[in-house]
């Protein structure tokens, strides 16, 4: 059965409105995803996995984690020729509805590829690609009409530029451009890149790098430093959750992670990143906002491997339900309760077959080790666990 999408800004459409709801452009990768691993290989050694995936990653892990949370996605990106190209076009467009109306195939242009090794809740990755044949400003000309573009302010420029990037257009068009930022491998954290924050409405640096960048000693001293140049700032600080300030509402939120066990964490931030998207389109308090946000990525965190792992509306409506008819579990269940029940308004307009996670990998099915993946049973430390991610296909 295919599963149906929930569309979370239905009563905020027109027939004049924009095309897409996120307009994105970026690098994508063919990921492949090794898990089940016992340790990293050694030097002159062979271990085998229990588990493999296979899915586009880079921005198209933002892209899927949009899309399955019902938001009309565009996406620029170059494309090869080859298989992997093939295989990575056909899942975003086809199995995950991303319009790629923007993007381009390009001859003799092979597809980046990383190579993710998942051990002891961690990952380290090796990557190999080229750059891409051409700018993303001379691929997009002018974007098409958006709510919200999320641009890296680390290789997309937001303003200042000679010339109009397509950032600046489509923002004179009417989009909210949420920036984000990548690790700095110069190790410099030049301020100079906070000067691109003038061409934004929100910015959402994890801890190190909002620290880093505006010369501060904790998040909540960089976070005041990002608010005074940016209308929304917000912080992700890993286990301890996220923080933010709204400046056009003077709202000011703190919000802790929840406690999962955390198996992956390839792509969560960009699963967080979509989910604020989501909330301040539909127009939620920021509390609200960064609950929801925190929840989409502490349930992709429970699962392997960046665009597989990203949440969909009925993964959220069965974590919902577990949590509000489970019995027991203490205080801390009966405070997530509390924090999330405003979904209670939401859940019900999801309908029956709600997008879940898919499984996509070269093979068409996913080849991961259900036994390196339990599901524990909930108790107080990990809250409540959803229910397996199953294909849309």
């Amino acid at each position: 059965m295919t599963d149906v999408v929930y569309d979370p800004l239905a009563a905020a459409r027109t027939a004049d409105g924009p095309d897409f709801d996120v307009f994105l452009s970026g690098t994508v990768f063919l990921d492949i995803i090794f898990t089940g691993l016992k340790s990293m290989p050694s030097a002159g050694t062979e271990v085998w996995a229990g588990g493999m995936g296979s899915c586009p990653g880079g921005i198209a892990n933002l892209a899927v984690a949009s899309s399955r949370l019902g938001l009309r996605t565009s996406l620029a990106a170059a494309f090869g020729d080859d298989d992997y190209a093939d295989f990575c076009w056909r899942t975003l467009a086809e199995q995950e509805g991303v319009d790629l109306s923007r993007s381009r195939r390009f001859d003799a242009w092979h597809s980046p590829v990383t190579i993710s090794m998942a051990v002891d809740r961690d990952r380290s990755m090796v990557t190999h690609g080229h750059p891409a044949p051409i700018s993303g400003n001379e691929m997009i000309g002018v974007p098409p009409r958006s709510r919200a573009v999320i641009v890296d302010l680390g290789h997309d420029v937001a303003c200042g530029a000679d010339e109009p990037t397509w950032v600046e257009v489509a923002r004179t068009q009417g989009a909210l451009v949420f920036g984000d930022v990548g690790w700095d491998p110069t190790g410099e954290w030049s301020p100079r890149l906070l000067d691109q924050l003038a061409g934004c409405d929100a910015f959402l640096p994890n801890a190190t790098e909002a620290m880093a960048y505006t010369r501060t000693d904790s998040p909540n001293d960089a976070l005041y430093a990002l608010a005074d140049l940016v209308p929304l700032a917000v912080v992700t600080n890993g286990a301890q959750g996220a923080l933010a300030i709204d400046g056009a509402t003077g709202e000011e939120a703190h919000m802790p992670a929840l406690r999962v066990p955390a198996l992956d964490p390839t792509g969560a931030g960009d699963v967080f990143v979509a989910g604020l998207v989501v909330g301040t389109l539909v127009g939620w308090s920021l509390r609200n906002r960064l609950a929801f946000a925190i929840l989409c990525s502490g349930l992709a965190v429970q699962q392997f491997g960046g665009s597989l792992a990203a949440p969909g509306w009925g993964d959220i409506a069965d974590w919902w339900h577990a949590l509000r008819d489970s019995t027991g579990g203490g205080s801390y269940l009966a405070s997530l309760r509390r924090r999330y029940e405003f979904l209670e308004e939401i859940v019900p307009t999801v309908p029956l077959g709600g997008v879940h996670r898919a499984a996509a990998t070269i093979a068409r099915h996913a080849d991961v080790d259900r036994q390196v993946m339990p599901r524990p049973l909930p108790d107080a430390a990990q809250g409540v666990q959803p229910p397996p991610p199953r294909s849309r296909r």
